[in-house]
This record gives C-alpha cells, structure tokens and sequence, in this order.
C-alpha cells in the first residue's frame, strides 16, 4: 500500500494546489518584466496625482497609497526606493498646487510620508534578499515544499502501512520538527527518519528546512549506521548558536520485519505488538546531534510481526510543563491503543491530534506490517 503523503502536500485540495501554482506562474512573470510593471505604476502615480490635483474634493489624497502597496509587493529593491522617491515627489508636488489645505488633508498627507518611509526602510531590509516582496514569498514557499518532499513517504510492499503527521507551535507551516525517509525503489530496507531542531515555529524553520535536505541526502547515500556520525558532523560544521537537534533513526527489512533503532538524545521507539497488545518501549541511547565529535549511537535491534506497529515522535507529542516525559509515554501507548483499535489508517492525525502541547512542534511517523 502507498505511504500516506507529507501533510503539506496532502492538505492541499485540488482548487488550493492550483491557485498555488497560478501564484507562482504570475510572480515569476512579474519578476521578469518588472520594467513593465514600474512603468504601469509610475502612470498610476502620475494619474493619482492629477486627479487630486483636478477634483481634491471628490478625489482623496489617499489615492497614493494603492501604488505604493502595489510597489511594495511586485518591485525588487533595486526599483522601489526611486519608485518611493518619486511618488513622494509627486505627493508633495500635488499639495503645494491646492490653494487652501484642510487639517484633514495635511494629517492624511503628514501618514502618506510615514507610510512611504516605513516601506522604504522594507526595500532597505529585503535588500539581503535581492527579490520583491511577492516573489521572495514565492521562492520560500517553493523552497520549502522542495525540502519537505524529502520526508515524503515511499511507495511499500501492500503488507506495510506508513503514514506521518506534523503540527508546528501555534499552526505555522515551518516548524523544528521533521521527518526524513528513504527507500531504493525495489530494494528491502526502509529508512524513517524524525528529526526535532532546538526551538520551535518560525524560530527553528529555518534550520529544520537546511537540516531536512541534508539528512535526506545522507540518508539515502550511507548504511544505517553511519547516517547518525554523519548527522552529527554535519551539524558540528554548521557552527550554529542553537545547532543541536534530536534524532531517531528507524531501518527495517521490509522482507523480514527485522528493525533496528539509532537514537540520539531522541524520545525512544514504541512498538506494538499485535498478539498480545502489550507496548515495548526501545531504548536506544546516543548523544544530541551538534554537541560533540566522535559520537556514538548505540543500536537496538527488534522485529515487527504481522498485525504489529511502531511509532516515531517528538518530545512535543509526550512532554508538557506539567508532565514528565515518561508519563507522557505511557500516555501515548493508553491513547494509541484506543485509537490504533479503529484501524491504522489516519491514525498518525488521529494520535497527534489528541496528543501534546499545542505549544510546541509536535512530530509522528506510524509504520505497520499488515
């Protein structure tokens, strides 16, 4: 059976998927003429102006500020701070020609120039980036969905069942936690992978987004037991102030069932077994990642059987402020049992919804032999 996709992916209907690519279709357009588009909004500006200038009665001052926002959005910094320059230029020319000036007006054109100098000081900022605001979204968006199809899940033997579910702290789409797989198509061995990066949300996305490719090309390029050393080293040349993560490292011969656990510093592999219903915790031991050279990982070796089912996870599905991480373990094995009784598919977002801190990145990969 096939592996249920990376939730990124797979929450996306059809119709969002779509709209999506349509998004980055137009901004890579407008990234290519942006000469275009700074001519159509210098007429813009210039037309603003006018009609202030005709009919400042019926036509606001405001007026402006709808090709400032669009400057804002689809010039790159190169082009919006003269864009800015001018179209201050303009709004100044515009109110010295009116004859009698408002207290209104004066206030509306005194919030005009601090809106205009608010967006410089963005142009200023994204400067680092090199692109505009619209398309700067864009190559992050399209970065990231490329470095999370690393933890999509492969195609199985229909005796196997994997599936995995992320939630970020407060419903980001980066988070510190991830999942990394790896299968040669028609080969026995199954690699999974789940990865938590110190902090949480925004704050360790931007790591756990480098950390996700890098581990997915290791992963699938070393044995099982040199993937862990090579993370760690990885890590190590980072030189990062927060540059540790945590890490679980699960190989299976699809073919047998035989497993074997890496872990470092990571929570331990929960198993189910199906004859007896019974829960062994495999506690594999091994330092964080990114903390110290010449690591070592110790491994535990097990076997899945026919009905029984593993499961991978985060500190953040088990551990809260008011609950010890061993507790919360035997949290996830009373729940999981409930739940993993109305069948195995879906149960990954079954357990990770019913589990953790919303607080924190929380992390699950399931694998069953059928």
């Amino acid at each position: 059976m096939s592996a249920v996709k990376h939730p990124v992916r797979a929450h996306l209907s059809p119709r969002r998927r779509e709209l999506r690519r349509s998004w980055l279709m137009l901004t890579r357009r407008l990234r290519a003429t942006e000469m275009l588009v700074l001519l159509g909004l210098v007429a813009l500006t210039i037309l603003c102006g006018g009609l202030f200038m005709v009919a400042p009665d019926f036509w606001p001052v405001t007026l402006v500020i709808l090709p400032m926002m669009l400057g804002g959005i689809f010039l790159g910094p190169r082009h919006l701070p003269w864009f800015l320059v001018f179209l201050l230029a303009v709004l100044a020319f515009a109110v010295t020609q009116q004859p009698r000036l408002s207290p209104r007006v004066i206030v509306a054109v005194i919030v005009l120039f601090l809106l205009g100098f608010i967006t410089l000081l963005g142009s200023f900022r994204r400067s680092r980036l090199g692109v505009a605001g619209a398309q700067g979204e864009s190559m992050l968006v399209d970065l990231r969905d490329r470095i999370l199809s690393q933890g999509t899940l492969p195609e199985l033997p229909e005796n196997w069942h994997a599936e995995s579910a992320l939630r970020s702290a407060g419903g980001s789409p980066f988070a510190g936690d991830f999942v990394v797989a790896s299968r040669v198509e028609g080969a026995a061995r199954l690699d999974l992978v789940v990865v938590d990066v110190s902090g949480k949300g925004e704050d360790a996305g931007t790591r756990a987004l480098l950390l996700s490719g890098a581990f997915g090309g290791l992963l699938g390029a070393l044995t099982a037991s040199e993937f862990l050393p090579a993370a760690n080293e990885y890590l190590l040349r980072q030189d990062w102030d927060e540059g540790f993560a945590t890490a679980i490292h699960l190989t299976v011969d699809l073919e047998t069932g035989d497993f074997s656990v890496f872990s470092a510093g990571h929570p331990p592999a929960v198993q189910l077994l199906a004859g007896s219903g019974r829960w062994i915790v495999h506690e594999s031991s091994g330092p964080i990642l990114g903390l110290m050279s010449d690591a070592e990982f110790v491994v535990v070796h097990g076997h899945l059987g026919p009905g029984d089912a593993v499961l991978l996870y985060t500190d953040g599905l088990v551990e809260t402020p008011t609950r010890d991480i061993s507790l919360g373990i035997d949290k996830l094995q009373g729940r999981g049992e409930r739940l993993l009784r109305h069948g195995f598919d879906g149960a990954a977002r079954r357990l990770i919804e019913s589990l953790g801190s919303r607080q924190d990145d929380r992390a699950l990969l399931l694998l069953h032999r059928r």
